[in-house]
């Protein structure tokens, strides 16, 4: 494997097997009258180091192999620690993510210890716990700051008093540190396995826990820069969404969005309009990254000035906007709605490119408002589609949404779409005033793994509505 030193240490088993060798004078008890036995073997004792250093390389390829394949910094955390616990012997364990540039993110994880015993650690002083020097927070120990060994605390002089309660409150006697260090990203963190008893890994252990903790921490660096990145985009994404939702006489509004791990170009909007109008859109760019997201942002606020100049007329928003798109991003394509309303009268009036038609849902009906079939916006020479008018009840809410919230199932249209009706036909009754409430309900519902599962790489947008 590419970058393991070969200067690997003698294993224990060989160095047992040297000392007690058949034939070697330290072999035969003094003044043994029995003859001493056969030489050993020419070349076993080569053969049996050459043993130990393929099975110890064997082993470290493997736990790399899987470090490699985790793809989240909490699962290579956690992997981490696991297969750090069995290179040096341990069964408990935490590693600390701090980067060094302060950038973040930061968080603890802990292998066999409980939230409750990881806040415990945490009240003792940083610059009094076994890593704290690797953090550089304590005194860095003699040979240096890469790893620090306490074979048995509670025989050590000076330890601190707050130190020596929760060790034995938790139960460990020694402790094995490393530094998490990356030559392009500096220090990111340190970890600490805990022994049960006073104890300390030889230093084979040591050499190939070191080995492996190098390894590692590249890795991490890798997926501390995607998750700084993505986290980017979220920000990006988030400041182009409006701040704050208008307030508009007979209608209470909420939304919800979430950028997908690749930030992507899904996008909500709702503004007043003149005489008490109000519009609402709800759309999405194709593509992902930053240019998804920057084009969502402009053609967010362009549709933002059409609607001010006609928004009583959603087929014109959308022509205008789609005209747009073909002359500004010829190679995107992009599906909309807006809805004009006018809450004083009950209705709206809308108009959709290639978008998934609103649920209208109260106590008394829960169905998709039927809009005519569109193509999306830039995928036909000149856009058009018909719009439509309906009338809704007071107490009714209108729930507009992304595509990305029928992807994320990862289930066929048609179940996406039934899941998404159960789930509105669902809210409870006493959560039916707050519009904030009912799209967390129907979230959480059409989504019960969390947007964190499998199918969670598109954007997620939800915009409810509830009509006075």
């Amino acid at each position: 494997m590419a970058g393991i030193d070969s200067a690997v240490p003698t294993p224990a088993h060989t160095v047992a097997s040297v000392s007690a060798a058949p034939g070697t004078p330290e072999a035969a008890a003094p003044n043994s009258p029995d003859p001493a036995p056969a030489p050993y073997p020419p070349g076993a004792l080569l053969q049996d180091r050459l043993a130990g250093w393929v099975s110890d390389l064997t082993t470290l390829h493997e736990l790399t192999e899987r470090l490699a394949r985790t793809n989240g910094l909490d699962a290579a955390l956690a992997e981490l620690l696991r297969a750090g616990a069995a290179l040096v012997g341990a069964r408990r364990g935490l590693v600390v993510l701090e980067p060094g540039d302060g950038l973040g993110p930061r968080t603890t994880v802990g292998l066999g210890l409980g939230r409750a015993d990881l806040g415990h650690i945490e009240t003792v002083p940083r610059r009094a716990l076994p890593y704290g020097a690797l953090l550089g927070t304590g005194v860095v120990p003699p040979g240096g700051a890469g790893e620090i060994v306490h074979a048995d605390l509670f025989a050590e002089d000076g330890l601190d008093p707050r130190h020596r309660e929760v060790a034995t409150r938790l139960g460990y006697a020694a402790s094995y540190a490393l530094s998490l260090s990356a030559e392009s990203a500096g220090r990111l963190g340190a970890a600490v396995w805990f022994y049960d008893e006073p104890a300390e890994p030889s230093d084979r252990r040591r050499h190939l826990a070191g080995l492996y903790v190098r390894y590692a921490s590249e890795h991490l660096a890798r997926l501390l820069e995607v998750e700084r990145a993505r986290a980017c985009l979220r920000t990006m994404s988030e400041e182009l969404l409006p701040s704050r939702l208008p307030r508009v006489p007979g209608v209470q509004l909420a939304a919800l969005h979430r950028t997908g791990p690749r930030g992507g170009g899904d996008w909500y909007d709702a503004l007043p309009l003149p005489e008490g109008a109000l519009g609402l859109a709800v759309g999405s760019v194709t593509g992902a990254g930053p240019g998804a997201v920057a084009a969502m942002g402009r053609l967010r606020a362009s549709l933002r000035a059409y609607a001010v100049m006609e928004g009583e007329d959603p087929v014109a928003v959308l022509s205008d906007l789609e005209l747009l798109l073909r002359l500004t991003e010829p190679a995107r394509s992009a599906t909309a709605l807006f809805a004009y309303c006018e809450p004083s009268l009950g209705k709206i009036t809308l108009a959709g490119a290639g978008h998934s038609p609103p649920l209208l849902f109260g106590d008394r009906r829960t169905e998709f408002v039927e809009t005519s079939v569109s193509a999306p916006l830039g995928m036909l020479a000149c856009w058009e589609a018909p719009s439509l008018e309906f009338e809704v009840e007071p107490g009714e809410t209108v729930l507009l949404y992304t595509d990305g919230l029928l992807h994320r199932t990862g289930e066929p249209v048609d179940r996406a779409f039934a899941r998404l009706r159960t789930a509105a036909a669902s809210v409870p009754r006493a959560l039916r005033d707050d519009p904030a409430a009912v799209a967390d309900h129907v979230l959480r519902t059409v989504l019960p793994e969390g947007l964190d599962a499998t199918n969670g790489a598109e954007d997620v947008a939800l915009l409810a509505a509830r009509f006075e």
